[in-house]
């Protein structure tokens, strides 16, 4: 492994001998290794095959957990899984507030989420006041209830996304005491409720959006065709 790594973005603007002086910070794993650019700060990964090759790729480092789905009270389990499987797929973290309506190993549990657990970071309290008394950010309680929507408010880093239980949502007192911070996603006035999962994922992405999807693919390929042959066959 070398003690010097040639940022390829680096090349473009530094002096050679800049690149011959970076130096590159290195966590090492067994047969994959974590350089940083000094210079740009861009992150690589280094994999070695087994003949003992070396292959690079720049990958993305995104600051973790300034996006927080809070479930207060939830209810049913697969829910709760989907809702975890949203939070997988876009680096947001899971707070879950009990009492809970399943136990945090139940199979439908795990079923919604499928093999995205692993990707999950989550964590438990036994109450709001003990939530509170852990986290500081930007909180917004989402709720029927509310008289602001959702879609005209800015969302800051490191903000909090609450949601109530399946049966009576988030309690009123909570609402009551933060009016401002209480959105509701449009509905028509005949339906109840949205599926709690449903109404998680239409905040993620709203907020995302605004964020303009901070280190999330947002384009792919296709199995069997190449989209590049579009253009080329005209």
């Amino acid at each position: 492994m070398p003690d010097v790594f040639p940022c390829g973005n680096c090349l473009l603007t530094e002096s050679r001998t800049a690149i011959k002086l970076m130096r590159a910070e290195i966590y090492s794993l067994p047969t994959i290794s974590y350089w940083k650019c000094l210079i740009c700060g861009s992150v690589f990964c280094c994999r070695i095959n087994q003949g003992g090759y070396a292959r690079y790729r720049k990958i993305l480092v995104r600051k973790l957990n300034t996006l927080n789905i809070v479930l207060v009270e939830p209810e049913i389990p697969q829910n709760t899984g989907n809702i975890a499987r949203t939070c997988a797929v876009t680096g947001a973290k899971l707070h879950l507030i009990e009492p809970l309506g399943f136990k945090i190993d139940d199979k439908k549990l795990k079923h919604a989420g499928l093999d995205y657990w692993q990707y999950l970071d989550v964590q438990v309290y036994e109450s709001l006041d003990d939530f509170f008394s852990k986290n500081s950010g930007a909180y917004y309680f989402f709720s029927t209830k509310a008289q602001h929507i959702y879609t005209k408010v800015s969302y800051p880093d490191n903000v909090y996304l609450f949601f109530g239980k399946e049966s009576k949502g988030l309690p009123e007192k909570l609402l009551f005491e933060n009016p401002d911070t209480c959105v509701r996603i449009p509905m028509m006035d005949e339906a109840r409720s949205l599926n709690l999962s449903n109404s998680a994922a239409i905040a993620v992405y709203e907020v995302l959006r605004q964020w303009d999807y901070p280190e999330l693919k947002c384009s792919g390929e296709l199995r069997d065709y190449k989209w590049s042959d579009i253009n080329n066959s005209f």
